[in-house]
């Protein structure tokens, strides 16, 4: 039995049949991991599939190398005078002022001050210029620093290099490559990632989301046994918990014409709360136990202790045997050695501040705290207010509660007075969900739901291995993509809107009302583009203008065209605004110009606009732009 359903991720094969690759290739851009894994279409013959992990070489130690099957998000930036460029150098690679990997973890967890950290979660950033060197964000003047899509660039292209040194007969160029990424990502950070991948000289590239990866590998590492796991009607709850994000896709099981089919149904809101979150609960709670033995931790100290946190609670949830982990935070004085402070980070201490701490029992009403923010604040990165992800679990679950009324198939299949969307099993993905306890207490809190609503418990879907699930998923897909399997229906991940701006005389302190137009649906598959003739629009020339872009996961019946003038506050969310001059064109400054709309979806998933006179050929294009200050506007 084998299915045949659309595609629901970015890209081309960027292959002619006559010269089809020989590897599909997955990547993991993860935002405390990165990972390869492949697959030999050659060697593939139906549910059987030659798949491999590439041990990706970096330093260890200076001078020293080794083979590893994940590649730490991190980056180094030594001082001149700090190591030597053999001290540096990966053998079949360029030699370089900077360290990628493990080497980089270790060595900024002593010096974090030169370490950039989480720079996929910078690059979808949209308060900041990601294009500008801003990592490490508290490094003092004399650290030359790098932008996230720098830094996110120098991952890519060591792994595109650690791939040609151990596949020469393979060049990375002639293969199929998959990069994943969040499926949370708004259209200017896929732009981003796709810019990222082709800096480091990708060139037939495919984005895929992260959570669609995780079952995509679990798909495969069934060997064709999924089908007896999973049945008509049931809702897949996928929970990825990884270094920087938080994110959660609802999956449906459906039948068509005899065959099992998979479809995206429902794709949470960018939460940027994981193991870096966790990592600073754990940092402070060890500070204030060092605290309380007479020994105050400065902020420096504190950074660095979070990085050794990382690792301690790394080691701690891979071996279950082991009941603690020695950290060591650095001294600030000239004694580095003598003058290190000593301690230990236990299991009971992991479990207690994460399992209590992030994961706490909630009701299925729940919503995430919003506390009063103070009104000035360090720059950094847009935290979730609200650690639990319990909370934020039923707060996605509530707003999906009818999600299935409207996919064909699944109409009747939940209780019709249900405040919440009832998933029938759930597949867990991320480095956190090692932990058999975290996994147990997320699965103990939402069968809590389902039993107050009288519903069947969850089923778990026994996954691959957490670490290099992603990136083994992403390789399959990358295979199956050819028609050799079963693939999940999906499009875009949520409806995207345009604001209207009212026409109505000045009113004193009232700005005019904003209407929303809808330019792309919920699952508006990728290279569709729509044309808005119906309805004609003024478009302002020659002087800077905003303009307004809203995104919703709710809103599934909008249509192409589909004008509101009022909206709920969950059901819109707005997008990055981008301040834009269109060229007059021969036109005054100022001029308003009635224009049709045309919509697009590109193929790695960004929304661009087009703005058609009437009667005219020419066509003023806006695309996200994923810079801070402005966008490009062409006619």
């Amino acid at each position: 039995m084998s299915e045949q359903v659309s595609e629901m991720a970015s890209g081309s094969d960027g292959h002619t049949s006559a010269h089809p690759a020989r590897y599909s290739i997955g990547i993991d851009l993860g935002t405390t991991h990165c990972a390869l894994s492949y697959v030999d279409r050659e060697a593939s013959d139906g549910d059987r599939v030659e798949q491999q992990v590439l041990p990706v070489p970096q330093l260890t130690a200076p001078a020293s190398v080794e083979g590893k099957p994940l590649l730490p998000s991190f980056l180094y930036l030594p001082h001149e005078n700090e190591l030597t460029p053999a001290d540096m150098t990966v053998p079949g690679m360029p030699t370089q002022d900077f360290i990628v990997g493990e080497l980089a973890r270790t060595r900024g967890a002593n010096t974090p001050i030169r370490l950039v950290s989480s720079a996929k979660s910078w690059l979808c950033h949209p308060g900041v210029d990601r294009r500008a060197p801003l990592l490490p964000a508290d490094a003092p003047p004399e650290v030359q620093r790098v932008s996230p899509l720098e830094a996110t660039t120098r991952y890519l292209r060591h792994l595109r290099q650690a791939w040609d040194n151990a596949h020469p007969e393979a060049p990375f160029d002639a293969q199929d490559i998959t990069v994943t990424i969040p499926a949370s990502f708004d259209p200017a950070a896929r732009e981003l990632t796709a810019e990222a991948c082709r800096n480091a000289g990708f060139e037939h590239l495919t984005l895929l989301e992260e959570p669609q990866a995780a079952l995509y590998s679990w798909i495969q590492a069934s060997g064709g046994q999924w089908r007896k796991q999973v049945q008509n009607g049931d809702i897949i709850l996928v929970v990825d918990v990884g270094g920087g994000t938080t994110d959660l896709s609802l999956i449906a099981v459906l039948e068509r014409d005899g065959n099992l089919e998979l479809q995206r149904v429902a794709v949470g809101e960018h939460i940027l709360l994981g193991g870096d979150n966790m990592d600073l609960a754990l940092a402070y709670g060890l500070a204030r136990k060092l605290a309380a033995e007479g020994k105050q931790l400065d902020a420096w100290q504190t950074r660095a202790l979070a990085h050794g946190c990382r690792a301690a609670k790394e080691q701690l949830l891979a071996d279950e045997q082991l009941a603690s982990v020695p950290v060591v935070v650095p001294s600030r004085g000239s004694k580095l050695i003598g003058g290190s402070i000593r301690t230990e980070l236990t299991r009971a201490e992991v479990l207690q501040m994460l399992v209590e701490g992030f994961f706490p029992q909630v009701a299925a009403s729940d919503k995430p705290q919003v506390r009063a923010r103070a009104a000035l604040t360090q720059l950094g990165l847009p935290y979730a207010q609200d650690a639990a992800v319990t909370r934020h679990l039923a707060a996605f679950l509530s707003r999906q509660a009818g999600a299935t009324e409207q996919i064909d198939g699944l109409q009747g299949t939940q209780p019709a007075a249900a405040t919440f969307l009832h998933p029938t099993a759930v597949l867990f993905n991320g480095g956190v969900l090692k932990s058999t306890q975290i996994e147990q207490r997320i699965v103990g809190v939402i069968n809590g739901w389902l039993a107050a609503d009288n519903a069947p418990a969850l089923r778990v879907l026994d996954g691959a291995n957490l670490d290099l699930a992603v990136a083994r998923g992403a390789a399959y897909y990358g295979h199956v993509r050819t028609g050799r399997g079963v693939r999940i229906r999906g499009g875009t991940a949520q409806s995207y809107y345009v604001g209207i701006e009212s026409n109505m005389p000045a009113i004193p302190g009232m700005e005019p009302p904003i209407s929303a137009l809808c330019l792309a649906p919920f699952g508006m598959e990728e290279g569709t583009e729509v044309a808005l003739d119906a309805q004609a629009f003024g478009l302002v020339v020659g002087e800077p203008v905003r303009l307004r872009f809203f995104g919703s996961s709710v809103r599934r019946a909008d249509t192409v065209g589909t004008l509101l003038d009022f909206w709920g506050p969950d059901e819109l969310v707005e997008l990055q605004e981008i301040e834009a001059n269109l060229p007059a064109e021969g036109r005054n400054p100022g001029d308003v110009v009635p224009v049709t709309l045309h919509a697009r979806v590109t193929d790695i998933g960004t929304l661009e606009l087009n703005a058609v006179p009437a009667g005219g050929h020419e066509r003023w294009k806006v695309e996200f732009d994923v810079r801070a200050e402005t966008t490009e506007a062409t006619a």
